[in-house]
């Protein structure tokens, strides 16, 4: 009984140590997460506001916004990390190569959404627009991020 105790003893001498040690670097990292957290959703509300303001397309307008609110919050995230004492180069290190392997197997799929986005900025053709694509005719039905719908007309 006496071993129990004094285990528990040193546990709590332990936790009283942590806590006493590092406690206002684990409050300061929580309140950057919950800033970042109301950041992003004011970063993703702001964006909405101006993209619709400028009639600029909802389907990329959502797109870019969730895009910026991820960002703030990986960010923050990032900044709370380093607030609790985890060194960071090691995450932006990691960070980097994944998307280094991501975008090299994902390459065909991310060049589509790519001019994806640009067909949705540029505006070269909209719904309703004739298009003639391999010597074939068609009416652009409706354009997304990764294709562009077409009517023949054969309506096929």
């Amino acid at each position: 009984m006496e071993k129990e105790l004094q285990s528990l003893q040193k546990f709590y001498n332990i936790v009283i140590e942590f806590l006493t040690t590092y406690s206002f670097q684990l409050i300061g990292a929580f309140i950057i997460v919950l800033l970042g957290w109301f950041a992003s959703k004011y970063v993703y509300a702001l964006l909405m506001r101006i993209f619709e303001k400028n009639h600029f397309d909802m389907t990329l307008a959502r797109f870019l916004a969730s895009v910026a609110k991820v960002l703030v919050l990986a960010a923050m995230v990032v900044v709370a990390l380093g607030k609790i004492g985890i060194s960071i180069a090691p995450f932006i290190a990691a960070i980097g190569a994944v998307s280094l392997t991501a975008g090299l197997a994902l390459q065909g799929s991310v060049s589509n959404y790519a001019a994806g986005v640009l067909l949705i900025i540029n505006r070269p053709f909209k719904v309703g627009d004739t298009l003639s694509v391999a010597g074939v005719y068609g009416v652009v039905e409706e354009i997304k991020l990764a294709y562009t719908a077409l009517r023949n007309e054969d309506e096929e």
